[in-house]
């Protein structure tokens, strides 16, 4: 077995990873490993550095110091920082994929659909019109959304729908690695309780990994495994999800979670 399908290896090395804005901190001296098929979650309120710390791990923002290492499917241990600006892009639109909160940021507005879906496979080399149309097809059904809408535009769909479509898109290309910002935030209840549904089932059926950046504490309760709390840029405490929330050592964490229990 090559060191790239290892399972005894992480997926996601992550080591002393810091970001500063000028003499601004947004986040210093982070670690941990992310193992294949694991959920991680990274909590904190606005301003803990949890949004510019998912961004310097998904390559969208270089890191003052540190490194993220990624083990890729063939070619063993790639040093993200240090590969070309190309072979970044190039993960992000295969091996990796990045749920936007704001779904128009995930999707193209003026085209359909389908070819949203089928821009991704043809990204990665598809080139058969009847191939790629039938697997968007395929991942809108996957993600509860009818056939008869494959050659509408995202234009004419709800909030909660464009978040799902944007999901097929980035799933399409059956990445190992999925970022996602906020993957619930500004739906409707009802649509954020649907939408975490799809997404535990779709992990867990695909054996993806994920680093979810959310302040919502419901939706690291039922997506990730380990948890990762942020406060003014460092990671205050970690553990996995339900000790953390159940029995939370750090002060802060205490306050987050007092903060959503009922009076």
């Amino acid at each position: 077995m090559s060191a790239a399908q290892d399972n005894d290896l992480p997926l996601l090395t992550v080591r002393d990873v810091s970001r500063y804005y000028g003499a601004r901190l947004g986040c210093r001296d982070v670690s941990f490993d992310l193992w294949p098929g694991e959920v991680l979650g990274i909590v904190g309120e606005s301003g803990s550095g949890k949004s510019t710390l998912l961004n310097c791990l998904s390559g969208k923002l270089e890191p003052s110091g540190g490194e993220v290492v990624y083990q890729t499917r063939h070619e063993g241990a790639l040093d993200v920082y240090r590969a070309s600006e190309a072979r970044r892009r190039l993960l992000l639109r295969t091996d990796w994929g990045f749920v936007h909160q704001n779904p128009r940021d995930g999707l193209r507005m003026a085209v359909s659909a389908g070819a949203n879906v089928g821009e991704r496979l043809m990204a990665v080399g598809d080139r058969h019109y009847g191939n790629i149309r039938a697997a968007a097809t395929d991942w809108l059904g996957r993600v509860e959304i009818a056939a008869d809408r494959l050659d509408d535009r995202p234009t004419a769909f709800s909030g909660g729908m464009q978040q799902r479509l944007q999901i097929a898109r980035v799933l399409v290309t059956k990445p190992r690695l999925v970022f996602m910002d906020e993957p619930t935030g500004g739906l409707d209840v009802s649509v954020q309780a649907r939408l975490l549904d799809l997404l535990r089932g779709l992990v867990r059926d695909l054996g993806l990994a994920a680093i979810v950046v959310t302040h919502d504490l419901a939706v690291v309760r039922l997506l990730a495994h380990r948890l990762l709390v942020m406060k003014d840029g460092e990671v205050v405490e970690h553990g996995l999800t339900d000790r953390v929330l159940d029995d939370p050592q750090h002060p802060y964490t205490q306050l987050l979670v007092s903060s959503v229990l009922p009076a």
